[in-house]
């Protein structure tokens, strides 16, 4: 619709298919962007019309804009003030302001528009088409031809178009035209014609449509023209919505019978140096509206994309195909379910898949489309791609109708990552977190730093799009049992920029293994949510190696006690109404499978606890593999078959109180379990085969048995697990009696007061300071006291673990060793001075090897038994060294402390 074919063309085209653009020159590869896209996501600042923009043309460094508009305005925050245009502008493609050409596009009654523009193979012509009269006072009738370096209408070119013009293409001697016309200078010619490029005589060919043309496209050969439109027939032969024509005569080359849907049509046709693409919209059900790759060689399809939401304009550039939609579902080819809806989208030119590039905009005004129209124009060694549409927002912002991305100067960093850590044993801690987006870059570099340290621990690398945010993961074995650490990740893009950290997530590591989620990932779990998050909306998954992290949806009431298994887990709680958890990543169900989960409720309206369904966020149209509670307090565990095949469990569990439920699915049939016992079984092995999402807490219950009164659940879950193999009867008692097996507790204490004493200063008291020291020659020393708490009953001091923070001074850290003793004298923190310091005893109670600088949380074990007898009562530590690098410290009066000096107190069962 907007750029120029034809024998001409035909060398500029071969170079666009390896890496340049038609007129462009070759282009420089796009600055950190991942491969193969070659733009950035940040919109740069573009002037904008006050009405729809429905064509680009560019030529020389200047982009045309075609539309029915009358004025252009500066982005926001600019300078300048509004200009009046009359339906067309000429902007300047590297600042995106207007240039000396002015064209008013008129006519004498209705609404005149722009709504095609294309260039010259020379790129010395720019052809204009729409429904106009006069262009700056020239006569002219829905087409005309301006020199683009005097910006002037070619009087010579004069064509009569009957009605609108709505696509044009052009050769070295040739314009095609499609549109709503029917007579061409007085002679019959049916929604397509062809006109003289010098002075618009009407040429012979003849490719009549029953319904209006909006594409027209020029095969790079020269040899045929691509149709498109809303018809279908062309010439009496029937072929819907797409044709391939003769150059010179019209006559058909290549028809498509029921190859496009009958309530679709195609919108917008562009070619690249193997293959046409085109851009597709539908009416009502059952439509056609993605995209469609067909090769120039047979003009047989090479791949076809089945998203809705209308497409309204395609563009390949250097084998990634642009596209201007608003795309809302792309389940049909296992991308994002029905939602949100999505404007801009890249593919490669060789397949369906979706790159990671995906800039937005919103629907806007007219009929709320978004973009309509793409072009790509060079300037000073950069590339730039033109949106024009309807849109008034892009990526969030205001911006009306026009928008342009560079190949250059990628600054948006990636969105700060989720995160979090847990361990369930002494074998080290799982760091999980939810991957970044990132508009222009899908591979991003992960950082994650330990325990406050300005160097990272560890770096991984990993994938992510908008629809598709797999956890990533990575255990730090180097983490010893019963110390406590704190884990932030920060995520960074090709360009190097970074996002802030994550908050920090504390974890101490247990001194034995935690029974029932060491049990749940050893049982093979592929799914594992426990609800241990304090902040939305990132489910971790914490099976082993696992990266099916959940989403919060509507504020779920997160960190519920007392949860269903004993130790620090914590559970989530559903209002019945909204609120519920869905996976991040499609996938499909096998004939085996259990899934397993824990809830507590006392409803009487029922709702859907745990399923399977083909949406995320929208009620489901497929589901099933589900456990639904019934009004009055049963269970129903159920598949569909092209029936529906449940299980019903005889009673009620809405008592408020904790319970197991357990279903599973497989060679031998369904099985349901509830608190460990066997309570029903059905002899079915199949279910409704379909790529989906693991819900939890609702999604839809229409046609099922005993359907309660909500689809929604009210009440709380806990350890939501989801296997690919069918849990054994022995298996699920184990996992219902291990929840109440006993777990360890930590109990983290601060100091209650500290002090050091400085030899340089021998009479002065430090106990108001922010900072602690420790040092041999000339001597500092550091005074804690923490008050212990008894052990809880039943349980004994399994580890103790001291944690202190260097200050952010200059060579904060030290080379030498650090011990730490028990004090046998007298002390305060307020009246402590070197004169006065208390005496030491021994032996040495723990030690730190070294501390290296940069202010960061170090931690080191101490003697578990000596620290055992102490308990319930006040215990007294100090730091000291033997050599002459000192070790400054954040005291418990500094904020930046983090909560040290603290000691970490493990206990459990003997």
């Amino acid at each position: 619709m907007r750029r120029s074919r034809g024998p001409a063309a035909a060398l500029a085209l071969s170079l666009a298919g390896a890496g340049a653009f038609v007129g462009l020159g070759l282009a420089p590869p796009a600055a950190a962007v991942t491969p193969p896209v070659a733009f950035t996501a940040d919109a740069l600042p573009t002037w904008q019309p006050n009405g729809v923009a429905w064509a680009l043309a560019e030529a020389g460094g200047t982009v045309f804009v075609g539309g029915t508009f009358s004025a252009v305005r500066p982005p926001a925050g600019a300078g300048g003030s509004e200009k009046p245009v009359v339906n067309f502008a000429a902007l300047d493609a590297a600042t995106g302001a207007p240039t000396a050409c002015n064209l008013s596009f008129t006519v004498g009654s209705g609404t005149a528009t722009v709504r095609a523009l294309t260039v010259s193979p020379d790129r010395k012509t720019l052809y204009a088409g729409g429904y106009f009269g006069a262009v700056n006072g020239t006569p002219v009738s829905s087409m005309a031809a301006i020199d683009v370096a005097t910006c002037t209408v070619k009087q010579s070119f004069r064509p009569v178009f009957a009605a609108t013009v709505r696509a044009i293409a052009v050769t070295a001697d040739t314009v095609y035209a499609g549109g709503d016309f029917l007579t061409v200078a007085g002679q019959s010619r049916q929604r397509f014609a062809a006109v003289a490029a010098a002075d618009g005589a009407l040429r012979p060919f003849t490719a009549d449509a029953d319904e209006p043309g909006r594409a027209v496209e020029v095969t790079p050969d020269g040899q045929n023209v691509l149709l498109g439109g809303d018809f279908f027939t062309v010439n009496g032969t029937n072929t819907h919505a797409l044709a391939v024509v003769d150059a010179d005569s019209g006559a058909l080359t290549r028809s498509y019978a029921g190859f496009i849907e009958t309530n679709s049509v195609v919108k917008d046709i562009a070619t690249d140096g193997t293959g046409f693409y085109t851009a597709n919209e539908g009416t009502g059900g059952g439509v056609f509206d993605g995209r469609i790759a067909l090769d120039l060689a047979g003009f047989g399809q090479r791949w076809r994309d089945t998203c809705l939401g209308a497409t309204q304009a395609v563009l390949p550039y250097q084998g990634v195909l642009y596209s201007a939609s608003h795309a809302h579902d792309c389940a049909t080819v296992g991308e994002f379910p029905d939602g949100q809806r999505h404007h801009l989208l890249a593919q490669p030119t060789t397949s369906v898949g979706k790159l990671g590039w995906a800039p937005d905009t919103n629907d806007g005004i007219g009929e709320g489309i978004g973009p309509r129209v793409l072009t790509v124009g060079s300037k000073g060694g950069a590339q730039y791609l033109w949106v024009g549409g309807e849109f008034t927002t892009v990526n969030g912002a205001a911006q009306q109708s026009l928008t342009r991305f560079s190949s250059t100067g990628d600054t948006g960093a990636p969105t700060v990552p989720v995160a979090s850590a847990s361990a369930f044993g002494p074998g080290g801690v799982q760091v999980r977190w939810r991957t970044s987006l990132d508009l222009d870059d899908s591979a991003l570099t992960y950082r994650i730093y330990r325990n406050g340290s300005a160097s990272p621990i560890a770096t991984v690398n990993a994938d992510s799009l908008f629809f598709r945010r797999p956890q990533a993961s990575w255990t730090d074995t180097t983490a010893q049992a019963g110390q406590s650490y704190t884990y932030r990740v920060t995520a960074t893009d090709a360009a190097g920029n970074t996002s802030a950290l994550s908050a920090a997530s504390a974890v101490t590591v247990p001194t034995s293994a935690e029974a029932y989620p060491s049990r749940v990932r050893a049982d093979g779990a592929q799914l594992y949510w426990r609800y241990d998050e304090s902040a939305a909306p990132y489910v971790a998954d914490s099976s082993d190696g696992g990266n099916q992290a959940g989403v919060h949806l509507n504020g779920p009431a997160l960190r519920q006690t007392p949860a269903a298994v004993t130790g620090a887990s914590t559970a989530i709680g559903f209002n019945g109404t909204n609120a519920q958890v869905h996976g991040e990543l499609r996938q499909s169900v096998g004939s085996t499978y259990s899934v397993e989960t824990w809830f507590r409720t006392n409803t009487t309206r029922g709702g859907k606890v745990v399923g399977f369904g083909n949406q995320q966020t929208n009620g489901s149209g497929q589901y099933d593999k589900h456990v639904y509670m019934t009004n009055d307090g049963r269970l129903v565990f159920g598949v569909y078959t092209g029936a529906t095949r449940t299980i019903t469990t005889p009673g009620a569990y809405n008592d408020d109180q904790w319970h197991h439920v357990v279903a599973t699915q497989g060679p031998g049939g369904m099985t349901l379990y509830v608190d460990g016992v066997q309570r029903g079984t059905l002899n079915v092995t199949t279910h409704e085969n379909f790529s989906g999402f693991w819900r939890v807490g609702g999604d839809s219950l229409g046609g099922w048995p005993d359907r309660p009164t909500s689809d929604h659940w009210a009440g709380r879950l806990d350890e939501t697990a989801v296997y690919p193999t069918v849990l054994s009867a022995a298996q699920v008692q184990n996992h219902h009696a291990l929840a109440s097996a006993p777990a360890d507790s930590t109990v983290r204490v601060t100091a209650a007061e500290d002090t050091y004493a400085n030899a340089g200063a021998p009479g002065t008291n430090y106990g108001a300071s922010g900072s602690l020291a420790v040092r041999g020659s000339s001597a500092y020393a550091s005074y804690l006291r923490f008050d212990l708490p008894a052990a809880p009953a039943g349980t004994v001091l399994k580890a103790a673990t001291l944690s202190v923070k260097t200050s952010t001074m200059a060579g904060a850290g030290t080379a030498d060793a650090v011990a730490i003793v028990p004090i046998t004298g007298a002390w305060t923190e307020g009246g402590t001075t070197y004169t006065n310091r208390p005496a030491l005893g021994f032996p040495a109670l723990g030690s730190f090897a070294g501390i290296p600088d940069g202010s960061a949380v170090h931690t080191t074990g101490l003697d578990t038994a000596t620290v055992a007898g102490a308990l319930g009562g006040g215990y007294d530590l100090a730091l000291t060294a033997a050599g002459s690098d000192a070790l400054w410290l954040w005291s418990s009066e500094a904020a930046a402390n983090e909560g040290t000096p603290q000691l970490t107190l493990t206990f459990g069962a003997p």
